[in-house]
């Protein structure tokens, strides 16, 4: 397989700026750990997490499981494509600078072109969970979903990614990271990080992205949908990720203070219409 290094090497050539042909000399090894802000124009786009571009995961994200699709992200190395290598590292200067509005920036896309050579992929949360899912729930929940419904998984996108961007920036500043959850204040998250570190740790990241999203659901409004609406959300989830300690953790959360907001309405028609979603979920695991 080639590495990095090799993959700069055979596309030093075409690495240069659109107005001057000269060969540049390009450096083999670049570790830049400082994460740039994303521009406000994607915060809320799938493209946020990543775009499409390599072949290979387009044709992976048509597997029907998402196990699949997280068993074939973690190795996944992204510099084995050199079509798409050479279209990013083109561009370069463009995807590395805070407020980018280039056409082909990505945060997966932006990490690459800072961690050349130097042993450190992308977060797999981007290709996979992020990406994967925000695209699932546009294509198969939204047009389900009511007015309201859809409305709510639009601000969720918006809250998602602003939490991430919150999360990455408090990483930049030092080694606590803190997303407050307005609409329920003891849903509020904070972790231990060690500084510039969050993104360079798949784990870690992965664990700091999925507690964030009980503060963006119940912050876009997840209290104040329609038991039918929250019917269809609590059983979208594809079923084998209720296996995952950290999906189960998110719908108890959510699930808490959806009873909450609800009591006067009718608490335990809300309450069991989410547990029989759960229930369904688990059907397959009893």
């Amino acid at each position: 397989m080639s590495n990095a290094k090799d993959v700069l090497t055979r596309l030093n050539s075409i690495h240069t700026t659109d107005s001057n042909k000269n060969r540049p000399v390009v450096q083999h090894k670049i570790c830049d750990p400082l994460v740039p802000a994303a521009a406000n124009s994607i915060i809320g786009q799938c493209e946020y997490y990543y775009r499409p571009l390599h072949q290979e995961f387009v044709q992976k994200s048509g597997v029907s499981t998402m196990r699949a699709i997280i068993t074939w992200a973690v190795p996944w190395n992204p510099w084995e494509e050199l079509k798409v290598v050479k279209k990013l590292l083109v561009k370069r200067d463009k995807l590395i600078v805070a407020q980018s509005a280039d056409g082909d920036w990505s945060r997966h896309a932006s990490f690459m072109m800072r961690h050349i050579s130097c042993n450190h992929r992308p977060p797999d949360y981007y290709v996979s969970y992020g990406y994967y899912y925000c695209s699932i729930y546009g294509e198969k929940l939204l047009p389900k979903l009511s007015p309201e419904g859809q409305l709510w998984l639009k601000s969720g996108r918006l809250f998602l990614q602003r939490n991430m961007e919150k999360g990455i920036n408090d990483n930049m500043q030092g080694g606590k990271v803190s997303i407050p959850c307005k609409r329920y204040p003891n849903q509020t998250v904070s972790m231990d990080v060690a500084q510039f570190q969050l993104e360079l740790n798949s784990d870690k990241f992965k664990e700091f992205a999925f507690s964030t999203h009980v503060p963006a659901y119940l912050d876009a409004g997840l209290a104040d949908l329609s038991p039918i609406d929250l019917g269809l959300i609590g059983g979208q989830p594809n079923i084998e990720e209720w296996g995952d300690p950290a999906t189960w953790k998110q719908a108890i959360l959510s699930g808490t203070e959806v009873g909450k907001d609800k009591a006067q309405e009718g608490f335990n028609l809300v309450k069991n219409l989410f547990d029989k979603a759960l229930n369904r979920l688990m059907e397959p695991f009893k």
